[in-house]
């Protein structure tokens, strides 16, 4: 498995599996090296539109198919109201054509797409003992049609790894990142290139991923039983956006029955193995290729021979019991008694499940291993899979919904009521709840208006609160359960990492051995049983196997059931609510197809360039062309279409789909300040995943508050409360003019004649891959600094500045009073006044650690400086420290970074927060 030579780049080396995916041609004959590209897209030209006439009607089939759902009737509505817009002075030339006569002709056009056209099968399984009855027959796609069909994406270009490969950084240490990145994709190639009869070929593995759904509980428990497909080739990040990364391969039958028989054993053992069965044979036009090479076109436009490969299986745990045919309770991947689960055990493998079928009773095989006996594991039929190995880990449920709110967030409200009894306790949880309520305004957070005392729980409600959580409890729980809290956080934050190396494994192994250190306080104050049985739990213990699954299939974040759940939402839900409800699955099969052909054409018609710009700009240039081309007078464009064309490049430019970012000091693409209109009670504003490259910038956004005084800073900071404001500024404005010389009480300071622009709203821009991102990992967040926040009071943010020093990684906390520009004849300076927070100590606090910080004070007046936004690094979180006491009634949360005497620096605001504060000394 040693690579033969390594390829040095500026940050890391990377070497490729050799002797795999060689360009072919058709035949699967080898290309010369240099060969030409065979065209992708069969020769259709760019004024191609086919099925549709032109853009305008492919982006408005789009438009209402698919990101506005619009229903029916609403459709031949608006055709109506367009052909009627026709019916003025210009009906005799123009006679009235609506893009559609109506939904019919719309969802005929959509229809008539080849491109991503893969028909719906019903699949018919015999079962020779007893069956229920009324079960359907499960439905599904053709794999080795869909698997084809992804890998000739375009889309995919520049996202694909073509080969196995491993990666090290500048230190010389092994990176895992991508699936094709880890260890198992590795050996898989090595199996395929020593074979003479695949040598060459490249290796796609097949990612599967099955749960079942609700999408109705009032009206029947409607559950539907999806059955995902994804490869291995493309990037963590596609498969995380979708980008058509994760297909809908089709539904699983759910068996029903009565009650009388529904724990019966015979139903069990049909439930059980007609689940693999069906799967077998969903994935039977895939077991011939598994060994003899099949020639498909990438996303390059090559031809290659492939290779597939059945690859990890994304699901929870009780779908991991069920795929690796287990019993409930016993881990999947290794044979450790489910008594004391983190104790000694071997892998679960498939020659030891057949040795231990061949040599013992099906009791044995229950009792003593965990195995259930009479059940073929569905990866029997196929070459060089072993479902109990390829058990994806699921960050999801086993880490954040699991490990963190099920168990540890569940352990300390028990420990509450045995300690202080139920009223007592609930006191305690009130004031937690109130602690939780009084969180500071943050880009991406979900808020909790009333505490974490609500019934239905999301992953995405947990995440929340591991954000806020160790705050909260802190002073009301003993140190070690604390301590516990934490490293179990340092741990869930480091396995969630986009990039991991080998350094960060070490430190995920050391975060787990902290974590079973301190859960001991939950034994012995009586919350767990003492010994192993008290926390032999499949969920945490599967925390165990995450560094090997890393250095096997790379990042977890690109295999986790989060995929499968968003996805549930787009391929079930969302078509559910769509359909009449009655025998909903044929429409919503047929929902899933539309849906599919208008992303194969949208992938079709970017890789042709077609797609560049917005519509409107493109019909401006269309316009404005032909208008050229006849030699008529000088029209105004912008005036003749009724829109403001530097609106539409500005928005294009902000990371809508085909977008770029804005380039540095370009202030005509900067964005607009806004309110964002998202509701209080979910995710609060700011956060947000952009496209392109770009180095890390702060900047101003494009418009400016007009009710604060622009030529003096003697009025704006009597507006604004800082008297001093006119000499801080004019220190700024020195340190910059002369920034080897400091200023005195001696220095004579220059007049400030220029021009101020006050401003609500800053942007950040930065590299966050971890977090919701866009392609290439870019995020962007917006700083507030304004004296109303949706009606709630004023909100000032907290930022991480760059001022060097032995402070955090040479950054310092600060608070934004106030935000603007100031322009003179020399330069425009765009600017923050800051309220400066000191460190208590030169090291994170030992229990939760996290930094402390408090605001600095002289003479007990705020230390304020005006500092340069290039200074500013991104947002930071402050949480307030209360203690052991109970926060006073009557504060909002709008008040709490001017309410306590010393607050937390959260490293679990985001996963880009805790790389930068996580053992930042």
């Amino acid at each position: 498995m040693n690579p033969s030579h390594w390829i040095q780049t500026a940050t890391h080396a990377i070497a490729y599996s050799n002797h795999l995916a060689t360009p072919c041609n058709e035949a699967g004959d080898d290309l010369p090296e240099g060969s030409i590209l065979p065209s992708s897209h069969g020769g259709r030209t760019t004024a191609d539109w086919a099925p549709y006439n032109n853009r305008i009607e492919f982006e408005l089939a789009e438009f209402l198919y698919k990101r506005n759902q619009m229903p029916m009737a609403q459709i031949d509505t608006l055709m109506e109201l367009w052909a009627a817009n026709f019916t003025g002075d210009d009906y005799e030339t123009e006679p009235p054509c609506p893009p559609f006569a109506n939904h019919d002709e719309l969802h005929e056009i959509i229809d008539t797409t080849e491109l991503g056209d893969i028909p719906w099968e019903s699949l018919h399984i015999q079962y020779d003992g007893v069956r229920p009855p009324d079960n359907a027959p499960p439905l599904v796609c053709d794999p080795a049609a869909i698997v084809e069909h992804m890998l000739k994406n375009p889309d995919f270009e520049g996202e694909f790894d073509y080969k196995p490969y491993q990666q090290q950084n500048s230190a010389g240490l092994r990176e895992y990142e991508d699936f094709m990145s880890g260890n198992w994709a590795w050996q898989q190639a090595d199996i395929i290139a020593a074979d003479p009869n695949t040598h060459g070929s490249m290796f796609v593995p097949i990612i599967l991923g099955s749960d079942k759904t609700t999408v109705s509980v009032a009206t029947g428990q409607t559950e539907y039983y999806p059955l995902y497909l994804s490869i291995g080739n493309i990037k963590n990040n596609v498969r995380r956006a979708h980008r058509n990364g994760v297909v809908l391969l089709g539904f699983l039958s759910i068996p029903k029955t009565t009650k009388e028989h529904r724990n019966t054993t015979a139903f069990r053992k049909f439930r059980r193995q007609l689940f693999h069965t069906t799967i077998s044979a969903v994935l039977e036009s895939l077991k011939s290729t598994m060994e003899t090479p099949k020639v498909v076109q990438c996303p390059d436009g090559h031809f290659r021979r492939a290779i597939f490969g059945i690859g990890p299986y994304i699901a929870d745990y009780p779908e991991q019991v069920l795929l690796g045919s287990i019993v409930q309770d016993w881990c999947a991947r290794c044979t450790a008694q489910p008594t004391d689960l983190d104790g000694p055990a071997g892998p679960r493998t498939k020659e030891h499940r057949h040795l231990a079928i061949d040599c013992l009773s099906l009791d044995e095989l229950w009792r003593d291993y965990g195995i259930v006996g009479d059940i073929i594991p569905f990866t029997d039929s196929f070459p060089r899979a072993d479902i109990n190995q390829l058990l994806a880990p699921d960050l999801l449920h086993q880490v954040i919904k699991g490990g963190f709110k099920d168990h540890l967030v569940t352990w300390v409200c028990e420990y509450l009521k045995l300690e202080h009894g139920a009223t007592e306790a609930d006191r305690i949880l009130d004031d937690i709840d109130y602690r939780i309520s009084l969180t500071p305004s943050f880009p991406g957070l979900r808020r909790f208006p009333q505490g974490r005392g609500f019934k239905q729980w999301t992953g995405d409600d947990s995440k929340a609160l591991m954000k806020v959580y160790i705050p909260a409890i802190e002073g009301h729980v003993p140190q070690d359960m604390v301590r516990a809290l934490t490293a179990y956080l340092d741990f869930c934050y480091l396995v969630r990492r986009a990039k991991l190396n080998t350094s960060d494994l070490n430190m995920v192994d050391e975060a787990l051995s902290r974590f079973h250190h301190y859960r001991k306080i939950f034994q012995t104050t009586g919350v767990r049983k003492p010994g192993p049985e008290g926390v032999s739990l499949p969920r945490q213990h599967a925390s165990k196997h995450y560094r090997e699954l890393i250095e096997l299939f790379g990042s977890p974040n690109g295999l986790c059931s989060s995929i499968t759940e968003a996805k549930h939402i787009k391929a079930v839900k969302e078509p559910w609510r769509r359909s009449n409800h009655h025998n909903a699955l044929g429409q919503m099969l047929l929902t899933n197809q539309r849906l599919d052909k208008l992303a194969a054409s949208r992938a079709d018609f970017e890789k042709r360039g077609m797609l560049n710009g917005t519509c409107l700009y493109d019909t401006w240039k269309q316009l404005r062309d032909r208008t050229n081309a006849s030699n008529s007078p000088n029209v105004d464009f912008n005036h003749s279409l009724n829109v403001n064309l530097d609106t539409v490049t500005t928005t294009q430019a902000l990371g809508t789909p085909g977008g770029d970012l804005p380039s540095s000091g370009a202030p005509e693409i900067q964005p607009t300040e806004t309110q964002p209109t998202s509701d209080e009670n979910s995710v609060d504003d700011g956060a947000r995943a952009i496209e392109g490259e770009a180095l890390n910038e702060v900047f101003l956004t494009k418009t400016h508050q007009t009710a604060y005084p622009s030529r003096s800073f003697h009025d704006l900071g009597d507006q604004i409360g800082v008297v001093g404001l006119p000499r801080l500024m004019q220190e700024f404005i020195h340190s910059h003019r002369h920034p080897n010389t400091p200023s005195s009480d001696q220095t004579i300071f220059p007049p400030l004649y220029g021009r101020t622009k006050v401003y609500h709203s800053a942007v950040a821009v930065f590299h966050a891959p971890s977090d919701p991102s866009g392609y290439r990992g870019m995020r962007r967040e917006y700083i507030r600094s304004t004296p109303s926040w949706r009606t709630d009071g004023p909100r000032h943010d907290c930022i991480l500045v760059s001022t060097g020093g032995n402070t955090i990684k040479g950054m310092s906390i600060a608070r934004v009073m106030l935000l603007f520009s100031y322009a003179d004849r020399d330069a425009t300076y765009p600017c923050a006044l800051v309220h400066w927070f000191l460190p208590l100590g030169d090291a994170p606090d030992l229990d939760t650690g996290m930094w402390i910080v408090e605001p600095e004070f002289v003479d007990e007046t705020p230390l304020l400086q005006v500092i340069h936004l290039d200074t500013i690094h991104r947002l930071v979180h402050l949480l307030p420290i209360c203690g052991s006491h109970f926060v006073p009634p009557g504060l909002h949360f709008s008040q709490t970074l001017d309410m306590f005497k010393s607050y937390y620096v959260s490293k679990h605001a985001d996963h880009n927060a805790f790389d930068i504060l996580f053992n930042s000394i």
